[in-house]
């Protein structure tokens, strides 16, 4: 009688968001965009974009399309795009993308490997 549609398209513009003062122990995993303003410990995968905003904390790894990054994030990070690192951002780790933009302040101590994810 009803079909099921397994078609995301539902999910484009839409972003999930975590603000500031919320603790997440847990592994996140979303086909949307999401913003972490929050602290996250535990591994992050999203189809779609990351933000980590100048509040927001990641200890874990993470796996996505994109991702901008003005907080804090520490593990090892995987984006078949673009890694944004903002000028107050702080990342060590490891971390393999597809284009890096660093801007100047920021603090990066992570080993970095470029290509097509």
């Amino acid at each position: 009688m009803f079909d099921k549609v397994n078609n995301q398209d539902h999910l484009l513009g839409k972003t999930n968001r975590i603000v500031e003062g919320t603790s997440i122990n847990g592994d996140i995993i979303t086909k949307a965009d999401f913003r972490l303003d929050g602290t996250l410990t535990g591994n992050f995968t999203s189809e779609g974009k990351i933000v980590i905003g100048p509040t927001g904390a990641v200890l874990g790894d993470i796996v996505c399309k994109s991702i901008d990054i003005e907080g804090k994030f520490s593990g090892k990070l995987q984006a078949e795009g673009l890694l944004n690192v903002k000028s107050k951002a702080h990342i060590t780790g490891e971390v393999i993308v597809g284009k890096l933009a660093v801007e100047p302040g920021a603090t990066f101590e992570a080993s970095c490997e470029m290509r097509n994810l």
